[in-house]
């Protein structure tokens, strides 16, 4: 039972900030008073890193553009589609950031010139920074699944940013007659929040189970392992009997195209019609990074893990699930905790100090049903010019935990997620 003494109450919020022993803010200069930094993205990472600025120096000008007034978050979104939550409670403004002395900007970002620094919004305005950093989180790759497109999500949808689509996908279940078949298809690495899809069929199983216990789950996944597997599917075993199947890569279960007429998930090995198909496409560094010149042949963004500075573009920065992270996982933890890492670097670089090395602590909770859930978490560093796991940092729920402990730590990650999006919005 060691390990179980890790999950104390100081650990539910890892993964939420780099913390003082990680970075040291530096001291603010006479150079930097006018130092104009625009973050585009107003996510765990845009918005912590915009905050972040102006706590270390007030006398920064910060700009936050994001096109959405309200941010639906991710985490805790599987919940809403198995009817255990509210999608309000997903819901957070940006007034507390504002209040702050950041301008927060209702606009889209639609262009980027590295050579006079200046942004271009919808509006056919502009602003000018001297340091820029990119929070774009993700873009779905409708064109990798043929027959899936963003038409035919509003069918099948993916759910895979929260918002209208995750209460479609419950709708979705809610009219499904008992005995039918949901169909998730799940793409390969990378992917925002690898164990989410695992997640989002369990606790689509609780919501069948209560309410229409002749209905099953497929998994079609387009990967042989996942993280934390052998709790998943302990968890499926005892809670889910023969509801929940999934069908590995090596079994046939990567989906190679769509058939939006009959909701039928093509595999290699065979087809599959679904009363209910949720399909997750393979995804990319949103669309204003690519924009940027930041995204590399990969898809995604390569950048210097000290400072966050993109190596293929000067004077930008990017974080979160855009960039490539190495073992850091891309999810709302790893990019609260970039944002001020990154936030502390650019504020260096401003004042031409030295960056500190940063040290980044990530955690994510995984629930299966109400009062069950399990985590991992790790701390990671610089190194060989990606970011690592740090030796023997690293934490996961222990497989035969009794359950008052899968309790325990469902707990945990409600205050979890209240403290991140309290540190992060207000």
């Amino acid at each position: 039972m060691d390990a179980l003494r890790l999950m104390t109450r100081r650990n539910v919020v890892r993964g939420i900030a780099a913390t003082a022993a990680s970075f040291a803010f530096p001291c603010p200069s006479h150079a930097q008073s006018a130092a104009r930094i625009v973050v585009i993205g107003g996510g765990f990472g845009g918005a912590a890193c915009a905050r972040a600025l102006r706590r270390i120096d007030g006398k920064l000008q910060v700009t936050l553009v994001e096109a959405n007034r309200t941010f639906t978050a991710c985490p805790f979104s599987n919940e809403v589609i198995a009817g255990l939550r509210d999608i309000e409670a997903q819901q957070f403004g940006y007034d507390r950031i504002a209040a702050e002395g950041v301008s927060v900007m209702a606009q889209q970002a639609v262009k980027i010139d590295p050579q006079t620094r200046t942004v271009g919004l919808a509006d056919g305005t502009s602003l000018g920074y001297d340091r820029l950093v990119l929070a774009p989180g993700i873009d779905l790759r409708f064109d990798a699944l043929p027959g899936y497109d963003e038409a035919t999500a509003a069918k099948m949808p993916h759910a895979w940013k929260a918002g209208e689509q995750t209460l479609l996908l419950r709708r979705q279940l809610e009219a499904m007659e008992d005995g039918g078949l949901v169909a998730l298809a799940v793409p390969a690495a990378p992917l925002r929040c690898p164990p989410a899809p695992y997640e989002r069929a369990s606790l689509i199983a609780h919501y069948l189970k209560a309410k229409k216990p002749r209905s099953k789950v497929l998994i079609l996944d387009a990967k042989d392992t996942f993280p934390q597997q052998r709790l998943f599917e302990n968890a499926w075993k005892e809670l889910y009997p023969g509801m929940i199947e999934r069908i590995s890569l090596s079994q046939g279960g990567r989906v190679v195209s769509i058939e939006p007429a009959t909701n039928t998930l093509v595999t290699d090995f065979g087809n599959y019609d679904a009363q209910v198909a949720n399909v997750i496409p393979p995804q990319q560094a949103g669309r204003i990074a690519q924009l940027a010149g930041a995204v590399d042949h990969t898809g995604w963004c390569p950048i210097d893990p000290v400072t966050f500075t993109s190596k293929l573009v000067p004077n930008i920065h990017v974080i979160g699930d855009a960039c490539i992270g190495g073992g850091i996982p891309k999810s709302a933890s790893a990019a609260n905790a970039e944002g001020k890492a990154c936030a502390s670097a650019v504020a260096s670089l401003i004042s031409g100090a030295a960056p500190a090395m940063p040290k980044l602590d990530g955690a994510c909770y995984n629930s299966v049903a109400p009062g069950y859930a399990f985590s991992l978490s790790g701390i990671y560093q610089p190194k060989d010019d990606i970011f690592a796991e740090v030796e023997g940092s690293g934490f996961t729920s222990p497989v035969d935990a009794p359950r008052e402990v899968r309790l325990r730590e469902a707990e945990q990650a409600q205050s979890w997620y209240k403290t991140i999006t309290v540190e992060t919005f207000g």
